[in-house]
């Protein structure tokens, strides 16, 4: 998938980086953007999912950047304008612009571009590694745009960062409790908050009571920790749970 996505780079006069906006940081892919700059090719930050963000912190957006809601069709005009703006200070008014959009896994890409494009035109999926290979899209007269697969950072093995972030889709996830632990760690208190439950002696002990508050049981009344904890990274991927 890499090969894919070098060959975009390569190929772009523009690149549009896509962050999720309920974890900006987590969804900076630094391998990208360093591969942008080492051919000093300009590029956009457009920032998805802001309708479940709540109160977005814009100080830690990097710049330039237009924030997208596929779900409320908010940001196409000025998305368009931005590549249009970005494309005509590198290559003159009257260029064409190749746009090449580039992220994590699942970040939001394709729904990207059909926002831009305003009908369904690249295919989308609530699974992570939909996107097999670069597909050109016709966005308008001026701009074509080019979906690729989504991919991490070479070396990344942050297993928690990949399942909150959707990159590892919900049902995909082995040991779905050790992942949930992982994330009550890194989050903490956010979970049972939303459980109503005060945090035990550890996160193991926690999610077995909230497995038996939700009446999630295995046979001879042992809570079923795994279906638990998979319904909870389904709502944290879907943004029914905000971290």
């Amino acid at each position: 998938m890499w090969q894919s996505v070098n060959q975009t780079i390569k190929k772009a006069d523009l690149l549009v980086i896509v962050l999720d906006a309920r974890f900006i940081q987590e969804t900076m892919n630094e391998e990208i953007t360093a591969k942008i700059n080492s051919r000093y090719k300009p590029y956009i930050f457009a920032v998805t999912k802001s309708d479940l963000a709540g109160k977005i912190d814009k100080i830690t957006i990097p710049r330039p950047y237009v924030l997208v809601s596929v779900k409320e069709r908010t940001g196409k005009k000025s998305l368009r304008e931005r590549i249009l703006i970005e494309g005509e200070k590198k290559y003159g008014k009257y260029h064409d612009i190749k746009v090449g959009v580039l992220g994590y896994p699942n970040v939001g890409k394709s729904s990207v571009i059909n926002l831009l494009k305003g009908k369904h035109s690249a295919s989308t999926s609530s699974l992570s590694g939909h996107t097999k290979r670069e597909q050109p899209i016709r966005a308008d007269r001026r701009i074509l745009l080019l979906d690729t697969p989504g991919v991490i950072p070479y070396g990344e093995k942050d297993n928690t960062k990949h399942v909150v972030i959707g990159t590892k889709d919900f049902a995909s996830v082995k040991h779905p409790e050790v992942a949930l632990e992982g994330i009550m760690e890194k989050y903490p208190g956010a979970i049972e908050r939303e459980f109503g439950v005060e945090p035990g002696e550890n996160h193991s002990e926690t999610i077995e009571r909230m497995a038996l508050k939700k009446n999630l049981l295995l046979k001879g009344g042992v809570p079923d920790v795994v279906r638990l904890s998979r319904m909870v990274i389904m709502r944290i991927q879907s943004g029914k749970l905000r971290l």
